[in-house]
């Protein structure tokens, strides 16, 4: 069974979900946790190519190289998505302010995919895998990003953050419930 939290904020719907990325139907746009060179490779990027397939990075060489913190945005091809952005998440150890790096993803993330009208978008958990971000710090930052940008949406009318395992599911909806919770007294 998916577990699913929701919450609303200004007139925006935060959900967070225990799932697979690349199974979002009713989204417009997935956000992938791609590489500078938005080439396949392991984790969420991996699995976005494998299931989009070829054609997705032959167009990603267009795009690349990209910097950290940069979003970019493509066909969904073979996934039940029209649209992926890619974005770099940083690498915790090697990045000097990594919270401003890993808040960027989301910011610019969502800025391009309400450029673009489009009204659902749907994220992982950036830079937790193999780039090092601790779950709970990266939750923290991910999640007062998109809370500090939703002002500025004119679309975007869903943020899904969808979680591949339990402990990042329980961290994520903890920090969600948290960050309503603080938005709601002010």
């Amino acid at each position: 069974m998916e577990k699913f939290f929701k919450v609303s904020v200004r007139d925006v719907q935060i959900e967070c979900i225990k799932g697979d990325i690349t199974s979002q139907p009713d989204i417009d746009v997935i956000v992938n946790a791609a590489n500078k060179h938005l080439a396949p490779g392991g984790g969420v990027a991996g699995a976005i190519h494998r299931k989009a397939g070829p054609l997705l990075y032959q167009e990603c060489k267009k795009y690349a190289p990209i910097n950290t913190g940069q979003a970019v945005m493509t066909g969904g091809y073979n996934l039940p998505n029209p649209h992926i952005i890619h974005t770099v998440g940083p690498v915790y150890s090697e990045e000097e302010q990594p919270e401003e790096k890993l808040a960027a993803c989301f910011k610019n993330s969502l800025t391009l995919a309400d450029s673009k009208g489009l009204k659902s978008i749907a994220f992982p958990a950036i830079s937790t895998g193999i780039f090092g971000y601790p779950v709970e710090e990266a939750a923290e930052v991910s999640i007062k990003a998109v809370i500090e940008t939703i002002p500025e949406l004119r679309s975007i009318k869903k943020i899904r953050f969808v979680l591949f395992d339990e402990g990042s599911y329980l961290v994520f909806s903890t920090k969600i419930k948290e960050a309503y919770e603080r938005e709601s007294r002010t």
